[in-house]
């Protein structure tokens, strides 16, 4: 215990950052000695006197609440950049973060992990590209790593569990603060299925800042980094560039040019991103980088889309009518001939069966019917 609170005093003092960490940690044996140590020693290892008055007088309270947390539970754990269990992919980074709380199993942080994110907000087809590309990915032997946001995040969380993956849950407060709040119950889930893990001390509350710093970790642990769907000022954007620097692999979805939730993902592929369109396109690029458990075969990929074959022709080609871009009653009507009371019964039908759904502004979305 003492080793961990010498570990925690080094962490949670201001002015003391990763990179500051790992030059000291090359210096001195371990958080002890670099505490320890005189003034004089730290000065020549390149700390500046307010970083040296800093590591004299550490936030004790801080530290007593992350011991109080981590004695709380036993499947809470705090692991060391030099410890084995800590990830072997996140310990390549310059700016890797010296310590992890995790709160559930760390065993397979190592295992092969990708990366699913995407806009808080996404269309209904975004959600179930989502759970779609992780359900296969998944099945697949590939880990899920994501942030624990709303939206495409806690899709590809759900989607990971419900077929019996690790996920790992990446988050930018303490693992005594989930946020936000409405996965309370899907951090549970996480912690007895998979890990929560976070580089913040217990009590840390959401700040804005703290989200791109939790983004680096995301791509860090991973062998790719897949974005669903982002507008051009979404943090995936952070994530995506983040995992390019890593030398980690970046996968887009494209989407409708009328859905302001693609252009981040048509952005990211005029850069260089890999378009992809099923789950097999990010297995083809993966290959040669893992050794995956399964493949399944290409009928069970994702992408694709039922055509409503259990329909009758009337209805068939009135969802063939709709398309694939967000629509209003008043346009299918234009485009059908129909009247809007026509369309809108049609369209009750079809969102009863699963082949509509509607959204905000009284837009339709043709989505994937899932049996």
């Amino acid at each position: 215990m003492e080793d961990t609170a010498a570990w925690l005093r080094l962490s949670v003092s201001p002015g003391i950052g990763a990179r500051r960490v790992h030059r000291l940690l090359e210096q001195f044996d371990g958080p002890a000695e670099i505490l320890r140590a005189k003034p004089g020693a730290l000065r020549a290892a390149g700390l500046e006197d307010d970083a040296v008055a800093a590591l004299r007088a550490p936030d004790e309270d801080a530290v007593n609440r992350a011991l109080e947390w981590l004695q709380a539970g036993a499947d809470r754990h705090l692991i060391t950049v030099r410890d084995a269990l800590y990830p072997s992919r996140l310990r390549q980074l310059q700016d890797a973060p010296p310590l992890l709380f995790l709160s559930g199993s760390p065993e397979f942080l190592d295992d092969p992990l990708i990366a699913i994110v995407g806009s808080r907000n996404p269309s209904p087809t975004g959600r179930d590209n989502a759970y779609d590309f992780s359900s296969f990915l998944s099945r697949c032997g590939l880990g899920i790593v994501s942030g624990l946001a709303l939206g495409i995040d806690g899709q590809a969380h759900r989607a990971a569990l419900e077929n019996g993956a690790p996920t790992v849950a990446v988050c930018a407060t303490g693992l005594d603060q989930i946020y936000p709040p409405q996965h309370r119950g899907l951090a549970e889930d996480i912690t007895r299925a998979g890990v929560l893990v976070s580089e913040f001390f217990p009590g840390t509350p959401p700040r804005r800042e703290n989200f791109p710093r939790r983004n680096r970790i995301i791509s860090g642990l991973s062998i790719g980094l897949l974005i669903v769907e982002a507008g051009l000022r979404s943090g995936s954007l952070i994530s995506a560039r983040l995992a390019g620097e890593q030398g980690r692999e970046v996968f887009a979805i494209p989407g409708s040019i009328h859905n302001p939730m693609s252009r981040g993902c048509h952005l990211l592929i005029k850069q260089g991103a890999k378009l992809v369109e099923s789950g097999q396109d990010i297995l083809g690029e993966l290959a040669g980088l893992i050794d995956l458990r399964d493949q399944l075969p290409p009928d069970s990929d994702t992408g694709t889309d039922e055509h409503g074959e259990d329909l009758d022709t009337e209805y068939r080609r009135f969802l063939e009518a709709c398309g694939y871009d967000p629509f209003t009653v008043d346009e299918l009507s234009q485009r059908t001939k129909l009247t809007s009371a026509e369309v809108s019964s049609m369209l009750l039908i079809l969102e009863l069966q699963g082949y509509v759904e509607s959204g905000p502004g009284g837009r339709y979305t043709r989505v994937s019917k899932r049996s």
